[in-house]
This record gives structure tokens, sequence and C-alpha cells, in this order.
């Protein structure tokens, strides 16, 4: 099919009759000037190209936040997303990864902004590459990782300093990534606290769904509290958190919650790490993951002609520790396991088992 030629266009269908009327097309400039006049005061503002470390003209159409999105979403680290860990390795087709996680962190920070009147599309880019730092393997592979990097391994910094690096983002972007995790500072826009506490949000509530579709926990197990005050299903509890962080900026002018949604939030978070991320099979899934990244690491080290060139990473050109480390965290996790076997002869039995 070419198309279905008229007197001046080539239209889709033949029946087409998507008439848009006369008026003019929205460029940058005019967006920029929306944002003044419906964004509430404290929300940043896209500017021109934006804040870069490299100068860049700025775009005919998008705002430097929307051009920052779409960086990430065409990013090489993005699309790895789909085969890392979000709790389990090999995930079942229904169970979160990675990939789906950022976007339900997205859909989450989003809500939150559009309520409030914030940068939605700075928003939605600093969710979107929230965990592009991530290894594979989950949260275990900063432990493994930890024993090559002095400062530690962070996937917060590491993503918006190393992985994302060569994308040229906006500095506020950057930040909102740098700072996701509440054990860090806070990010210095608003928009990066209400990626904070989506990404609070969307995992509490996702990874309990999983876990109860998967057996692990049940839905009679959830806390008394956190089913009084957010419902036990993941639709209630998102709707609950997203309207209390919507409501706590119209009341407080603050991004946060009030108390009782708050303690709910952090009552369902430790009943997650108690009952799904510390069990003993999540535990073994851990030590597994650790073991088999620090022996790749430890062998790329040692035969660096065996991975893409130190110049492939945002890392010093002779430093093949920061190198080995940068080639392995890219991994999706069934590259690094079939890595494992085929580099280190590895017998598939040490691989992290299916939880």
């Amino acid at each position: 099919m070419q198309g279905h030629a008229g007197t001046h266009l080539v239209r889709a269908h033949a029946t087409s009759h998507a008439l848009t009327g006369p008026g003019p097309v929205l460029p940058r400039e005019r967006r920029e000037e929306w944002e003044d006049l419906l964004l509430r005061p404290e929300a940043t503002r896209g500017r021109g190209a934006g804040t870069r470390a490299r100068p860049e003209s700025p775009d005919p159409e998008r705002t430097c936040f929307e051009r920052d999105r779409d960086r990430i979403v065409h990013s090489t680290a993005f699309r790895r997303l789909a085969g890392k860990t979000q709790v389990v390795v090999y995930p079942r087709d229904h169970q979160r990864t990675r990939l789906t996680h950022a976007i339900e962190v997205a859909q989450v920070a989003t809500s939150i902004a559009r309520g409030i009147g914030a940068n939605v599309a700075l928003v939605d880019a600093i969710a979107l590459g929230h965990d592009c730092g991530h290894g594979p393997g989950g949260h275990a592979s900063e432990e493994a990782f930890d024993a090559f990097i002095p400062e530690g391994y962070d996937h917060g910094p590491w993503g918006a300093d190393v992985v994302l690096a060569p994308l040229n983002l906006c500095l506020e972007t950057l930040d909102g990534i740098r700072n996701h995790s509440w054990s860090r500072p806070a990010p210095s826009t608003i928009e990066g606290e209400i990626v904070s506490w989506a990404d609070r949000i969307a995992y509490c509530a996702h990874d309990l769904e999983d876990a109860v579709h998967a057996g692990i926990v049940a839905e009679a197990d959830i806390p008394a509290e956190v089913a009084e005050i957010c419902g036990r299903t993941r639709r209630d509890q998102l709707r609950t958190f997203i309207r209390a962080a919507i409501h706590a900026v119209d009341r407080y002018g603050e991004v946060g919650m009030e108390p009782a949604e708050a303690s709910a939030l952090a009552v369902l978070r430790a009943f997650n790490y108690e009952r799904i991320y510390v069990r003993p099979a999540s535990l073994a899934q851990s030590r597994a993951v650790v073991e088999v990244l620090r022996a790749l690491v430890e062998f790329y080290v040692e035969q660096p002609d065996r991975m893409p060139s130190p110049a492939a990473f945002d890392v010093p050109a002779d430093d093949r520790v920061r190198a080995a480390v940068a080639y392995v965290a890219g991994m999706t996790d069934r590259y690094a396991f079939d890595r494992a076997i085929a580099e280190l002869g590895w017998d598939p039995d040490r691989l992290p088992p299916a939880s």
C-alpha cells in the first residue's frame, strides 16, 4: 500500500476524513508560551534548547524536555530495560520488567504533574530514564558492582552520569534521574520530587500485584492499615496515592503526602520487603546474580579485547575496571547469563534460579 492520492495530499485511508480545519500549528515557542500561562509558578519551564553540557540549537517543534524524553525512549539503554529484572529474573509474560516499571512510573508521575500544574514533559523524561543505570539481575547488581567502584555503584548517578551522558540531556532531567532515590539528595525541581514519589508508589503497588499473581502472597495477607487506607488492589492503591500527592500540593503547597497515606505506603513497602524482596528464594537469586556479575567484570578487566573499546563507554579510556562495569551493567539478564556460560564456562546450574 502506498496510500491514497488526492488533489494535494496522499492519505492513509481511502475513506479518510481527518480534517483539522484552519489554524496554526504549534511550534516550540507557542508551547513555551502555553507553559507560562498554564503551569504553576514553581514549575520548571522549558526554554529554548535547555541547559546542556554541550550547547545545542533549539528544536523547531519540541521543547527541550520533550526532546529529552524522545532521546531517552529511542536510546539503547531504555530498550534494554525490557530484558532487565524488576523483581524476578526470567519474568513470565505478565510480570513486570524494568521497562514496564519505567512506563508505570511515568504514568503515575504525569498524573500527579497534570493534577498540580507541573511540567509534564520533564516529569515524563525523568521517569522514563530513572532506571537506565540498573544492571542485570535487579538491585543485586548494585551490590555486585560496589566491589569495583570506589564511591559505590548507585543506579541513579550511574544512569545520569555514565549511561545517559552521551544523550546530552538537560541538567534538570539528569538531576531528577540522578536523585530519584530517597537516599539521595533532594532533586532540584518539583518535577524531580514528583518522580521520587511516583517511583515508590508504582513499585510498591505493582510488585505486590506481581507477587499476588505468582502466589507468593495473597491479597488477604496485605496489612490491615494498607487495606483500610488504600485498598488491596493495584488500581485502588495507585488512585489513593496519586490523589494524596495532588491533595498535599493543593493544601500545603509542597510535594509530599499527609501522614495517613504516607504511613500506608511505608507499611506496604515494608510488607513487600519482608514477604517478596528478602524471602529465601529472592535472596538465593540475589546471591547468584552477585556471583555471576562479579565474575564477568573480573573476566573483562583481564581480557578487555573481549568487549568493546573503552571509548564506547562514558568512562576514562584507560580505566579498564569502569569500562568492564559499564559493559556488564549494560547487559540484559539473558545476555549476561549467556556470556557467563560462553566466556566463563559457567555451569548453568550456578545461574540465578527462576523464582
